[in-house]
């Protein structure tokens, strides 16, 4: 025989995602101390990255121009061995015509020299001007360290601060959220993700829903009183629950909660 599903009764459902909403609030409340502190951080710590990436690739091509330097130097050197060995021949030759080949050979290899060195004295002009860019950039990345260190010791402080306090909330937003079956939870999700000040389940004051200036007709007001449906709100998109329900949750709430 099938086991018969309970079914949950509304008025509990109701009362199960306002205790959520409570802790989730709370929650809220301790990151907001935080500020713009963990964007801040990391918004540095992506700069620092980045930074650090456009030093790399300074480095890398200082080291390229470096390694094309110690080419050039190696052409210098077989050429300047060539003119010697063409020197040498010179005073050996038969002929004028051996003599003059030589000469063009010695000729060419001197223009060789003469190119390798100029070749040098541009590359270590770009060498002195990327190290230079990258000392400023190395100053500004020390700067930012500085700057970042600052601000997580900061933000590790007020962490430290509210640690434990939001691990015990943490914990508890899910053994409450077990509470509420899949479908019912995910709107509740979906709902407080849509909003600005992540309140998804609402009361009334003065008729209208907290944060709202959309008074709701009475007849709508005694359903919700009643807690027999889900009430949804049709301007802010809130679940709604009457005031007794918030007063009595916030009480019972305020115990478990309370750090």
């Amino acid at each position: 025989m099938a086991k018969k599903t309970v079914e949950i009764p509304v008025e509990e459902k109701l009362r199960a995602l306002y205790d959520l909403q409570i802790i989730d609030s709370r929650l809220d409340e301790i990151r907001n101390t935080r500020g713009e502190l963990p964007i801040e951080v990391e918004d540095l710590e992506i700069e620092i990255e980045g930074l650090n990436k456009r030093a790399q690739k300074f480095e890398n091509e200082i080291k390229d121009l470096n390694d094309d330097i110690n080419n050039k130097k190696e052409v210098i050197n077989h050429s300047k061995s060539l003119m010697e060995k063409y020197k040498s021949q010179q005073d050996n030759v038969r002929n004028n015509k051996e003599f003059e080949a030589l000469a063009k050979e010695i000729e060419f290899q001197d223009l060789e020299v003469q190119l390798a060195e100029k070749k040098i004295k541009e590359f270590t002009a770009k060498i002195a001007h990327k190290n230079e860019l990258l000392d400023e950039l190395k100053g500004k990345i020390a700067e930012l360290d500085s700057h970042l260190n600052f601000k997580k010791n900061e933000l590790d402080t007020l962490i430290a601060e509210t640690q434990k306090e939001e691990d015990y909330l943490i914990e508890k937003s899910k053994e409450f959220a077990e509470k509420i079956d899949e479908r019912l939870l995910a709107s509740y999700n979906r709902i407080r993700n849509n909003s600005g000040n992540g309140l998804a389940v609402v009361g009334l004051e003065r008729g209208a829903p907290k944060g709202s200036f959309f008074t709701i007709p009475p007849q709508k007001q005694m359903e919700i009183a009643q807690r027999k449906k889900i009430i949804i709100d049709e301007h802010s998109g809130k679940i709604l629950v009457d005031d007794e329900l918030v007063m009595e949750e916030n009480e019972k709430m305020a115990s478990i909660i309370k750090f």
